[in-house]
């Protein structure tokens, strides 16, 4: 069974970065998509950032031009890079891998930003 494990999560002022990885157990290659959604208290988990086999990525419109997920194949990791954080951008972020025959999903890690 695939697991998923996410860090990086943290506390962080309005305009700072932090770094989120996920490491997946056995071969990130078989996994068609992986990436980031996140959710908010109060609110439905959305999609993030996004990254396919082929490396081609999908960002939500509120973390374009801020945050960067990238995928090692060779490493199981899909990480994202979060720059000028925004109060708005605090939740439960987890980590997804995705392929024809079903989805896993991580425990999740708080990002909390303040302002």
């Amino acid at each position: 069974q695939v697991q998923l494990e996410e860090s990086g999560g943290g506390l962080v002022q309005a305009g700072e970065s932090l770094r989120l990885s996920c490491v997946v157990s056995g071969s990130i290659f078989s996994f068609n998509t992986v990436g980031w959604y996140r959710q908010a208290p109060g609110e439905q988990r959305e999609m993030v950032a996004r990254v396919f086999r082929g490396g081609t990525t999908d960002y939500a419109d509120s973390v374009k031009g801020r945050f960067s997920i990238s995928r090692d194949n060779a490493k199981n990791t899909v990480d994202l890079q979060m720059n000028n954080l925004k109060p708005g951008d605090t939740g439960l972020y987890y980590c997804r891998a995705a392929s024809q025959r079903g989805e896993a999903w991580g425990q999740g890690t708080q990002v909390t930003v303040s302002s």
